[in-house]
Parts: structure tokens; C-alpha cells; sequence
């Protein structure tokens, strides 16, 4: 039964949106999604489908009517890209977003941001809200997330419009469209590469906890907290980055890498290509960038006690509890595919 409360989630079709949309119908609310595809899936879950992209002002304009919480999850991800579509997207549609809820009279905006926004290359261990913006980003999505996070925060109006930005971080589970599959692909054809010693320490955060974040938020702004406001968002669970892709690989009897590049030597590398990938306009993204070098061999741990304390978050589905279904929905969709 719906409760008349209708929210947009923007990019509902993508693999947090869709979770974040589900989760608002369980919990009673009239969902609106807005994305570039047909998403009969959530249609026969009960919720409007609208076709249309972020940057189309008046598609946007248009699917805020009537609406009391926007999820503002659409972007355009990748750790390479052309600068001026990262810029299109995530920055001048998160505007079109803002100016929709101005307009509408919408009352709270949830965006989903990322830890990159204050990544710089640098290990953060335990970081917390306090973390600067860095001067530059290693590459265009942090700083098209970045740009577009402080637009959300600097649009905090409340009670008109009250904003808050989420930065969930390596977010995986069933259905997870880059970070498993990509790993799982390299495994497989003999291209992963360990980078760096090995013992770096990451958070990642599993699907339905993303989700629930957001729902956390939306119900802290409208009990007048969290406005204005960042908040990491994990499992609260650090783990060994290459010691958790070799459990992965492991359970999935796929061989761990055996070959380990220093940090410094594939940072360089990733220059290198990047510079290469450049100048002859190559197809499709360098095998090694900087970021994803600084990615795989740095610690990027967070401090979540902030989206404890205000958002009341707490992460329902453990790190373990999240493999076994991960590895449940791969087996599925392997036998599927047989």
C-alpha cells in the first residue's frame, strides 16, 4: 500500500537507482523513475517509468512534479572518458536537478556522490567528513562528482529545499555492473595484476546497505538533520583489498594474479597510457591509469560514525553475508546461461 509520498529516483535504472527505487516501494512510497532506457522490471514493481536524460531541463522540470524527495543517483561513471561529457552529465544535469526541485517546490534532495570527491592519490585511513577537497583530481569523474557535490550542498535552502550528499564507497553485490564483473573479467583472461604490496585496507559498501543510506537520509531530513551535509557511507567492515579479491576468486575457482607491480611503476605506467590514449584518440579506456593505480594499491578506509549519528545508519548485510549472495546470484545467472 502506497502512502501517497511520491519520490523521483533520477537513474533508477542503474544498479544503486534501481535498489534505492525498490526499496522506497517496500517501504510504502510512490516511486517515479527517471532514465534514458524502458525499465519494465520496475514498472511490474509498481513504479512510473519516465524516459528522459538529466540533461534535458524539462524532462527533469517535468518529473518533479508533485514529488517530495528526489534521489539523485544518475551519473555518468568511469575512471575515463571524454572531460566534457563527465562535465555534461554529473555537473550540469546535477544543475538541471537542483533547479527541477527549486522550481517544483521539492523539499528534500538526496545526491549520491562518491569518496573520490576528496581522493587525491593519498592513503585515507579512517577518513572522516574533515577531508579537504584536493586541489586536482587523477581523474574526471572525481572531479565532475566533486563540482557537482558542492552545487548540492551549496543549494541546501531548508525549509524549501534541504540537500544532503551520500559517498558510498566501492559499492558491489548481485547485479553489480563494474566493480565484481571487471575484476572477475581480468581474472579470468590472465590480465589481473596485483598492485603494490598487497596489505592496502578498503571499505566497500554491499548494495541494499547503499540503499538504505539514502532512504536514512531522507528520513533524517525531514526530521531536520544532516542538512547542508557529506557523509561516508561502507560496511563498516575494512577489508585487505587483494586478500578479498582472492577469497572472490577463490569461492569462484578462478587463479588469484601472480604478478605484482610496484605502486610507483604502475602509477607511471598509467601516465604513460593515458598520455598515449590521448594523442591517438585510441578506442575504449588505457589498460593502467593513475587513479586506478592509486585505487588498487592505496588504503581507502572511512569513519562512518556521522552517518550512524545522524542519518541513524547502520549496515544490515555483512561483508560475509554479501559474498554468499553474490556468489548464489553468479551461480544462477551461470546456470541461466548454460
Amino acid at each position: 500500500m502506497n502512502s501517497g509520498r511520491l519520490a523521483l529516483v533520477t537513474g533508477g535504472g542503474g544498479f544503486l537507482g534501481n535498489s534505492i527505487a525498490r526499496q522506497l516501494l517496500a517501504a510504502g512510497w510512490s516511486v517515479r523513475v527517471l532514465g534514458r532506457k524502458a525499465r519494465p522490471e520496475l514498472e511490474s514493481a509498481g513504479a512510473q517509468v519516465l524516459r528522459g536524460d538529466i540533461a534535458e531541463e524539462d524532462r527533469v522540470i517535468k518529473a518533479c512534479i508533485g514529488v517530495e524527495a528526489v534521489f539523485h543517483a544518475a551519473a555518468l561513471t568511469g575512471i575515463w572518458g571524454d572531460r566534457g561529457r563527465f562535465h555534461f552529465t554529473n555537473v550540469l544535469g546535477t544543475h538541471n536537478v537542483i533547479a527541477a526541485c527549486r522550481r517544483q517546490g521539492v523539499p528534500r534532495l538526496i545526491y549520491t556522490s562518491s569518496p573520490s570527491v576528496v581522493f587525491s592519490g593519498n592513503d585515507h585511513v579512517m577518513g572522516d567528513e574533515t577531508l579537504p577537497y584536493p586541489d586536482s583530481h587523477l581523474c574526471h569523474y572525481s572531479r565532475s562528482k566533486s563540482l557537482a557535490e558542492r552545487a548540492v550542498l551549496a543549494a541546501n535552502d531548508p525549509p524549501h529545499l534541504a540537500t544532503v550528499a551520500l559517498r558510498p564507497h566501492l559499492v558491489w553485490g548481485p547485479g553489480d555492473p563494474h566493480l565484481v564483473p571487471r575484476i572477475v573479467a581480468r581474472a579470468r583472461a590472465g590480465r589481473l595484476v596485483r598492485v603494490g604490496y598487497g596489505n592496502n585496507r578498503v571499505d566497500l559498501t554491499y548494495i541494499e546497505n547503499a540503499a538504505q543510506a539514502h532512504l536514512a537520509a531522507e528520513q533524517a531530513l525531514r526530521a531536520g538533520r544532516a542538512a547542508g551535509k557529506a557523509y561516508f557511507v561502507t560496511n563498516g567492515e575494512p577489508v585487505e583489498l587483494w586478500g578479498w579479491i582472492a577469497d572472490l576468486l577463490g569461492r569462484l575457482k578462478i587463479p588469484a594474479p601472480r604478478l605484482t607491480v610496484p605502486a610507483s611503476m604502475a602509477y607511471l605506467l598509467g601516465g604513460g597510457l593515458e598520455t598515449l590514449w590521448n594523442l591517438l584518440l585510441l578506442p575504449g579506456e588505457p589498460p593502467m591509469t593513475r587513479f586506478l593505480a592509486r585505487e588498487l594499491s592505496t588504503t581507502h578506509t572511512y569513519n562512518i560514525s556521522a552517518a550512524r549519528r545522524d542519518l541513524g545508519y547502520e549496515p544490515k548485510i555483512s561483508m560475509a553475508q554479501g559474498l554468499e549472495n553474490l556468489l548464489a546470484h553468479l551461480e544462477v545467472s551461470s546456470r541461466r546461461e548454460q
